[in-house]
Parts: C-alpha cells; structure tokens; sequence
C-alpha cells in the first residue's frame, strides 16, 4: 500500500506510528493507495485514492488525528514522544482555563480560528459586542477598517503558510499567541 502526504501532515504520520510514507508538496499523488492531507484540502477524486483528511487546529484534534491514522493504518501510535505528553498537558491546561476564559468575547473571522479559540475556552460572538477581534494574517488587508476600529483588541494570527509544518509547534504557536493577547490584555 502507496501512502502519500503533505509535510504539514507528515508528523501526524510519525506519531501514529507510520514509517513508511512519501511527501507530495505538489498536489500530485501518483499512483497512491491512500492520501492523508489537511481537511481543508481540495481533492478531485477520480483515480479511486482514498483520502484521509485531518484537522490539525487544537490539541484534541491533533490527539484524535493521531489515532484515527493508527486504527486506519494499524499501526501502533507512539505514546513515548515528548510530543504526545505536550499535547496531553497543554490540552489539559486550555480545557482547565475554561471558565476563566469564558467571560472574554471573541469575535472571529476563520473556521480554524474559532476551533481554536472555542477549545480555550473563550465566548465567540458576532456583531461589534466583542472584547477581541481574531482574524488570520491573511485577511489583514480585507479587515483593515476594523482592524483600525479595534486597534489592540485586533489579534491577527499566522495561517497555514506562516507557521511551522510541524502540528504540535504550529498549534503551541497559536495558543501562545492567544494566551498572551487575550488573558493578558484582559
């Protein structure tokens, strides 16, 4: 069995347990049997490879993906990485700040943004009844007028292409961000 995946999704793989696997920076998948890529992905599906699409966001994401490719490959997940305990300890962390969090309103401009944000633990809202904006570097220049109006309530995050391809960093990365400008400005 041919698997394939992207370098954003290739430690994943790793942690799962898969040893055996090539990278595709291209979007070309060759003659593989199974494709595992980031769920937001577009695929065009008509070679019957199988694809297997990750959300890679939160902590509990990057747990269940883990072991969604283990029991889908039958490998054995590596429980001893340094990597599986971070996950573990601050998914716990951002899941206990819950309540404290949850009095901050959040209004957010991406899908991935609010997984992120709802899994620490704070309120998303619509409207203009916010103590935050969260918005991804990518949309910068759409939001500048009210990024001007929320000026230090404006929180730009790095999307996919300005974060490490690593998971466990790139999700580190995030929170971090949002610990410091959310609870600390709060």
């Amino acid at each position: 069995m041919k698997i394939v995946t992207t370098p954003m999704c290739q430690e994943i793989l790793h942690l799962a347990g898969v040893s055996k696997f090539q990278l595709s920076n291209s979007g070309f998948y060759g003659n593989a049997d199974i494709v595992i890529l980031l769920s937001e992905t577009k695929t065009h599906n008509n070679s019957g490879i199988k694809f297997i699409k990750l959300k890679l966001n939160t902590f509990s994401q990057i747990n269940k993906s883990i072991n969604m490719v283990s029991d889908l490959l039958g490998t054995e997940p590596l429980n001893e990485p340094e990597d599986r305990q971070v996950i573990a300890s601050l998914e716990e962390f951002y899941h206990g700040r819950g309540p404290e969090n949850r009095k901050i309103k959040v209004k957010v401009y991406s899908n991935f943004l609010e997984e992120i944000v709802k899994d620490m633990g704070f309120t998303v809202v619509a409207g203009n009844n916010y103590d935050f904006m969260v918005y991804p570097d990518y949309m910068k220049e759409k939001l500048k007028e009210e990024i001007a109006f929320a000026g230090e309530r404006a929180i730009e995050l790095p999307s996919h292409k300005n974060t490490p391809l690593n998971p466990i960093k790139r999700a580190k990365m995030r929170y971090q961000i949002l610990e410091n400008s959310l609870c600390m400005k709060h």
